[in-house]
């Protein structure tokens, strides 16, 4: 999952962080005692490679430069994922603000790949974005060779919008997939899962 272009403020999509529980997370905000995790989870080429703006290598002094930003944003939301039984802290996801508009982005640390997290962190925020925001459409993009990421948007009920490309700190010029998802698509798959 990639977050396109720096963040850009935009106040009508504030968002508190509030801690969301999951069936297997904790998302909360990210604080100081994460940033040895995060550094360990973060300095992963593999990782910073499918982002837009995680450098590599990645050490304490990016992890408090996110940190920072993290907590002085006026727009959007960062959260730290961990896991609900063991408190291990597994990567980030957040709401970001575009140019576009609002969008989603995460990244798991790669020993805890391939386990689902992504997906129950994105389906948290996306319920997040539409119930904490007046927004109509949130956006999604991806490297076009991240498919495990591709999997994570389409379970959370995105549709694909085009492709475009992206300015990534580690990879340079990459092409990347966008996708969107309306209020009105929220709320019909929200209501169809309840049956």
């Amino acid at each position: 999952m990639v977050a396109e272009a720096e963040d850009t403020e935009d106040e009508s999509y504030a968002i508190d962080c509030p801690t969301l529980v999951t069936e297997r997370l904790v998302m909360r905000a990210p604080c100081e005692a994460d940033i040895a995790d995060l550094v360990q989870l973060a300095d992963n080429r593999h990782v910073a490679e499918m982002l837009a703006r995680m450098p590599h290598p990645y050490g304490p002094d990016e992890a408090r430069a996110f940190l920072a930003a993290a907590q002085g944003r006026r727009s959007g939301v960062a959260y730290a994922l961990t896991l609900k039984n063991s408190g291990a802290f597994i990567g980030c996801a957040g709401l970001n603000t575009t140019d576009r508009g609002l969008e989603l982005g995460y990244w798991i640390g790669e020993p805890y790949w391939r386990q689902g997290y992504a997906t129950e962190a994105a389906h948290a925020l996306v319920d997040l974005a539409f119930t904490r925001t007046g927004i109509q459409v949130l956006h999604a993009s991806t490297r076009v060779i991240n498919p495990s990421s591709r999997r994570v948007i389409h379970k959370c009920g995105f549709q694909y919008a085009g492709q475009g490309m992206l300015n990534s700190i580690v990879a340079g010029q990459v092409p990347v997939e966008r996708y969107r998802l309306d209020r009105k698509t929220w709320t019909s798959l929200r209501n169809w899962v309840h049956f």
